[in-house]
């Protein structure tokens, strides 16, 4: 059993370090925030190693972007419950570096999307999925993502047309 759990852990670490960019580009784009985004990709690491939930080996991408994914909406949902504090306040109190990652017109007008709608487009048009392994992923049918692809992308045709893209 050792030597199986072994195995498995350093499976999992073979394919966190190939993939660690797609992962850190993934939680950033749910967050946007540097150090949050690191701690979702640790987080689902931790998550990983401990699971025992991957049934087949081959679905490693699909199981881990999940992870990514539940662990980034269940930071924003934490997030929400926290008392909002004006700008000055927060720059008061704020000591941290902020990210100076490139805020394009295409992620401001991505920003203004639901979850439900931006998760989508992430995953299929930025991480380059396909429909299946979104649906996978979200634990949604295929027509569902279909669907949410169509209207999220006419909504960010919308965003970036309010935005005089």
């Amino acid at each position: 059993m050792l030597k199986r759990e072994h195995r498995w852990e350093q499976k999992i670490a073979e394919y966190v370090m190939e993939n660690k960019e797609n992962f850190y580009r993934l939680a950033y784009s749910y967050v946007q925030n540097q150090e949050d985004a690191l701690d979702i990709v640790q987080d689902a690491i931790h998550k990983a190693m401990l699971s025992n939930t991957l049934k087949d080996d081959k679905a490693i991408k699909s199981w881990f972007y999940k992870i990514i994914v539940n662990t980034s909406l269940d930071l924003l949902r934490r997030r929400k419950k926290l008392t909002v504090v004006d700008d000055t306040t927060l720059q008061h109190h704020s000591q941290g570096v902020s990210d100076h990652y490139e805020n394009t017109d295409l992620h401001r007008a991505l920003n203004e999307l639901s979850p439900d709608y931006r998760s989508v487009i992430v995953l299929r048009y930025f991480e380059d999925l396909k429909i299946e392994e979104v649906a996978e992923i979200l634990d949604l049918n295929i027509s569902t993502i279909k669907t949410r692809i169509y209207k999220g992308l006419k909504l960010l045709r919308i965003q970036m047309e309010d935005l005089n893209i």
